[in-house]
């Protein structure tokens, strides 16, 4: 599709895409940058992986809350949407199964992630979301097809986040489940809206063991 996303800034850190054993897609949040999720790399580092960072228009991937009614936030949602399932697709095209794609975002950038992975479920390297859910109103039917077949799934949020009600949280880690992800869900006591060190933690650990897994990295 040709929306508001689609040939804007991507940003690389790490191994270069064709050098790389795994990548991992980093979606920013509402109002910021690339540049600022970026950041992740130096956090979650490993010396095989690629990461690629995409840039919002105007800085924000859809106009309205998450929780808004999905036509409201229409052309950008399918755009956004569509960005990361053309990095997906980059990335297999650069050898580097689905398997070993790891994808994720903070807010804003996770609520996409998290929207993307449901919609388009497969066996991933990982998901990691950082203080987001799945994208809709309350009552949004979540009869995604397909399945993510054991795909590590981490979902970190605070319990009184002003963007992220706990109920959708735990709606989006119940869905993932159904559709055979291994959930990780961790609900931290007065947070906010920010990403603390014991996710990071949680994190390292998804990313080594997905740079890590046994097999051959890329497909012949």
């Amino acid at each position: 599709m040709n929306g508001p996303h689609q040939n804007q800034e991507l940003l690389t850190a790490g191994k270069p895409l064709h050098e790389a054993r795994a990548a991992m897609i980093l979606i920013h949040g509402r109002g910021a940058t690339a540049y600022d999720i970026l950041e992740l790399s130096a956090l979650l580092p490993h010396p095989d992986i690629a990461y690629l960072a995409p840039q919002a228009a105007n800085s924000t991937w859809y106009p309205f809350s998450f929780l808004a009614p999905i036509t409201q936030n229409e052309p950008g949602l399918s755009s956004a949407l569509q960005v990361v399932a053309d990095l997906v697709a980059q990335v297999e095209n650069a050898d580097i199964p689905a398997q070993k794609i790891i994808i994720g975002g903070f807010s804003q950038g996770a609520c996409l992630s998290c929207e993307f992975v449901a919609r388009n479920a497969q066996r991933y390297g990982a998901l990691l979301a950082f203080s987001g859910g799945l994208i809709g109103p309350p009552g949004t039917p979540r009869d995604y097809s397909g399945s993510l077949a054991g795909t590590p799934v981490f979902i970190g949020c605070s319990d009184v986040d002003f963007h992220i009600p706990l109920e959708r949280v735990e709606e989006t880690a119940e869905t993932f489940t159904n559709l055979g992800a291994a959930v990780t869900k961790k609900i931290y006591p007065n947070m906010g809206h920010t990403i603390i060190q014991e996710e990071i933690d949680q994190a390292r650990r998804i990313v080594l063991e997905v740079a890590s897994r046994s097999g051959e990295w890329r497909v012949e």
